[in-house]
């Protein structure tokens, strides 16, 4: 697997959005040259782990569990043919566009070193908004989406370093569970029967969705925090 290109972006306009400030970082583009990753702080002060990257509804993204984004050239591909237009490399507000590897199958607490320092830890699937749905300009866009259950994967830095594009990705852990991404977006999503069995992902999770995990599996209360709405 391979880093095809780092992408960061800055704050725009954004025709929807439910950021206070009407602002959205989504509009990512390749960086050329070295980029430093590292946390970015907990959730609601921290934005992203990349330099120079914006995110600008803290509520709701960035923060230490969702500090890196990334999403898979091949599915990027598969939905040029689908939507019949093209998509460059982080279209999809994604920092990483890697190639080589069905991030679908990406357990949660796998842990991948990305070129000679990074160290991530996968933590959540992507949960499509309505700044994704306006900022791609097609229909019905979040229920497409969440029917293909391909989301990408975020990331919380374990060892910060820099990145670049070209960098490879080499797998230090892969758990012995069968909370893959696909596994827990499907649970938060269109299959709560699996809910139950996020668990077994244990600390690893991103903190709210393990508030959630417990709750499902009756350990805890529930979170105050709804499951988003793919409707």
């Amino acid at each position: 697997m391979t880093v095809l290109t780092v992408n960061t972006g800055r704050a725009t306009s954004a025709a929807q959005t439910d950021a206070p400030s009407g602002l959205t970082g989504i509009d990512k583009r390749p960086v050329a040259g070295p980029v430093a990753v590292g946390a970015p702080g907990p959730r609601g002060v921290g934005g992203s782990g990349l330099a120079g990257d914006t995110v600008c509804d803290l509520r709701f993204h960035g923060g230490d569990d969702q500090a890196v984004y990334a999403y898979a050239r091949e599915d990027l591909d598969r939905w040029e043919g689908l939507l019949g237009r093209p998509l460059a490399n982080g279209v999809f507000g994604e920092n990483l566009t890697t190639v080589g590897a069905d991030l679908a199958e990406v357990r949660i607490g796998e842990r991948w070193r990305v070129g000679g320092e990074l160290v991530l830890e996968a933590t959540s699937p992507r949960i499509p908004c309505r700044t994704f749905a306006s900022w791609l300009g097609e229909s019905g866009w979040v229920k497409r989406f969440t029917a293909d259950a391909r989301s990408g994967v975020y990331f919380r830095v374990l060892t910060p370093g820099q990145i670049r594009a070209g960098d490879g990705v080499e797998v230090l852990h892969r758990p012995d569970h069968e909370v893959t991404t696909r596994f827990l977006f499907r649970a938060m999503t269109t299959a709560p029967e699996l809910r139950p069995r996020v668990i077994a992902a244990g600390d690893a999770l991103h903190s709210r969705e393990r508030e959630r995990a417990r709750a499902w599996a009756g350990l805890g209360p529930v979170a105050d925090a709804p499951v988003p709405d793919p409707a």
